[in-house]
């Protein structure tokens, strides 16, 4: 018998060992994901009492004039974000690793703004924006007799100031990870390329980019994805405005729960973000199985 049982107590030992994380990953991600679901079938402010609606909220949201707004808002940002803030780390990234001088003073520079909190980082750069003549980017601008811009007043401006700071906030991050990648490039196929007489631009495209293909391919669904969340500069920022120029998907979100006359509709909020959330699982599968060959 002892025999018997000496495979199952191996066998469960590894079990017992994963089961405390496995109560912890449950208790603080699966459970708020059911939670969500079950409250998107009600209509509750979470201090009445709830009242199933069943589908109601869904329809309720898909009806709202706002979301269309929000979505159009929000591929707009993200397509700002691609154009302008993509390829901007892989730039900085080149270029640092070539630097053979105070790469780490570089490197920490280029991450800085990482470290700065979001908050703080979003309230220094209002007053950069500040629309009189006298503020920081339009003193800038009226040296060489441009300006002065309405940077966040006006509706054209609004958006692309958003990502201007965005990037700024965030391409650190990236461009670390860009540099930790390009240490894997073997350095014989840079002097290959320079024996056959190609220049930097072609040493970049023919060499670089091709080891950079899979980290390239991960940071850009990474950034599609924390684009299409963007909340933290269009409400600090703008609150959506001006005249809901810049109200995104999860600001449009926030305003369901925080910002109804009634105390909050958190079945209408938990519904439209469950929408979101399958909008992104379902553009992740299918980005990841297009670009499946393209990362071997």
């Amino acid at each position: 018998m002892t025999a018997l049982l000496a495979p199952l107590r191996r066998a469960a030992a590894p079990v017992l060992f994963l089961l405390p994380m496995l109560l912890v990953f449950g208790l603080f991600s699966w459970w708020p994901i059911v939670r969500s679901v079950v409250m998107s079938l009600q209509q509750t402010n979470l201090v009445t009492a709830p009242e199933f609606v069943g589908l109601d909220n869904f329809r309720a949201v898909l009806q709202d004039p706002l979301l269309a707004t929000a979505v159009q808002n929000t591929v707009w940002f993200a397509l700002l974000a691609l154009v302008i803030g993509y390829p901007v780390p892989l730039v900085l990234a080149v270029i640092m690793s070539d630097v053979r001088r105070a790469r780490g003073l570089y490197t920490l520079l280029a991450y800085l703004p990482v470290v700065i909190p979001p908050a703080v980082a979003v309230l220094l750069w209002r007053i950069f924006y500040d629309a009189e003549p006298t503020g920081l980017f339009n003193t800038v601008l009226g040296w060489v007799g441009l300006g002065p811009v309405p940077w966040l007043e006006d509706r054209s401006w609004a958006m692309p100031s958003l990502v201007l700071e965005a990037t700024w906030a965030a391409a650190g991050g990236t461009v670390i990870i860009y540099l930790a990648a390009l240490v894997s490039v073997p350095p014989e196929l840079y002097d290959a390329a320079e024996v056959d007489g190609a220049g930097v631009l072609r040493k970049i495209w023919h060499v670089t980019l091709p080891h950079l293909r899979g980290v390239m391919l991960i940071t850009l669904i990474l950034q599609i994805i924390g684009t299409a969340q963007v909340f933290l500069e269009p409400y600090l920022f703008t609150d959506g405005g001006p005249d809901n120029a810049t109200l995104t998907v999860l600001l449009l979100v926030y305003n369901y729960a925080f910002q109804n006359t009634t105390g909050g509709d958190y079945g209408k909020a938990t519904a439209l973000s469950l929408m979101l959330a399958a909008f992104l699982a379902c553009l992740s599968l299918v980005y990841f199985r297009v670009t499946r060959r393209w990362a071997s």
